[in-house]
């Protein structure tokens, strides 16, 4: 067999690629460093929850994983709902159509906030 030709490559190129027309790079590395804002968010919320499991030895190991497993939890989360995000924005672009609207600030504000009040309870429960 033959190596494909840079026609058959193109046709078993991601679908995104074949998508529309090229956007302006502009945005297309705006909507980059969008997702890696994101990716840093889950991957310090992952961080911050394993400290919390690991590191805070002056709470009983019922309220560290009370406080990590939900912080943990969210970061995987927003970690697999970002490249959707990322996708979506980059096929409206390649379109020329509005940019999607997220929910994803919608319940993660909540559910931070949540995760911090039901913190705070437990150490104060604590002393």
């Amino acid at each position: 067999m033959s190596a494909p030709d840079s026609a058959e490559r193109r046709s078993s190129a991601s679908p995104l690629q074949s998508v529309g027309e090229e956007p302006d790079p502009r945005f297309t590395l705006a909507n980059e460093r969008t997702f890696l804002a994101w990716i840093r968010t889950a991957l310090a919320l992952v961080a911050a929850g394993l400290a919390v499991v690991e590191l805070l030895h002056s709470q009983r190991l019922g309220v560290r994983l009370a406080i990590g497993i939900p912080l943990m939890l969210l970061g995987a989360l927003i970690s697999l709902r970002t490249y959707g995000r990322w996708e979506a924005i980059e096929r409206a672009l390649r379109l020329r159509r509005p940019l999607p609207y997220s929910k994803l600030p919608r319940w993660l504000g909540p559910a931070v906030a949540a995760i911090t009040v039901a913190t705070c309870i437990l150490i104060v429960a604590r002393v």
